[in-house]
């Protein structure tokens, strides 16, 4: 009996996966868009397929999804599903970003910092460095203390740089 429902709970999920795409067209939800394109692009009951995967967490986050945000930030940087687009993939971290979402707080810190695909804006990037930092990121906190070791947006401060230094080394 233990296997039959089994087998019967498989089909259930397969015959709910066929729909799903259907399914999330209609409803037009946020999150549902947003699994859909985690499924597609881990082949977790679909084929894996990153284009089908971009087209759906694109939908998610113009619909205000933050992961998906961050995800089309990523996608457009390096060029997964779609050609690269520095200044696309800074207008979707950006809105990561002021959602909260930590690592893209650190990515919009990381392009001002560098002028990866806009111009170098040093106070910006100590800005979201901070934004970052303060949930915890090493990354930005390592960053953020070599621009207060450099001086780099923020007035040279041996001591900061050193407290942030350890805090990133503690994690």
């Amino acid at each position: 009996m233990k296997k039959f429902q089994k087998v019967l709970a498989c089909l259930i999920c397969c015959v709910l996966l066929e729909t799903l795409p259907a399914f999330a067209d209609k409803k037009d939800d946020a999150q549902t868009l947003y699994d859909l394109g985690y499924a597609y692009a881990n082949g977790n009951g679909v084929e894996r397929d990153i284009n089908e995967a971009f087209k759906f967490y694109k939908k998610a986050a113009e619909k205000g999804h933050m992961e998906a945000q961050y995800l089309m930030g990523v996608m457009y940087d390096e060029a997964i599903g779609t050609k690269q687009n520095k200044s696309e993939s800074l207008k979707w971290y950006r809105k990561a970003a002021k959602q909260g979402h930590a690592k893209a707080q650190y990515n919009v810190g990381f392009i001002y910092r560098n002028g990866d695909g806009t111009k170098q804006n040093f106070s910006e990037a100590v800005k979201w460095y901070q934004k970052a930092a303060k949930q915890g990121l090493a990354e930005a906190q390592y960053n953020l203390g070599c621009m207060y070791m450099e001086g780099e947006g923020v007035k040279q401060n041996f001591q900061e740089a050193v407290k942030l230094f350890i805090k990133a080394a503690e994690q």
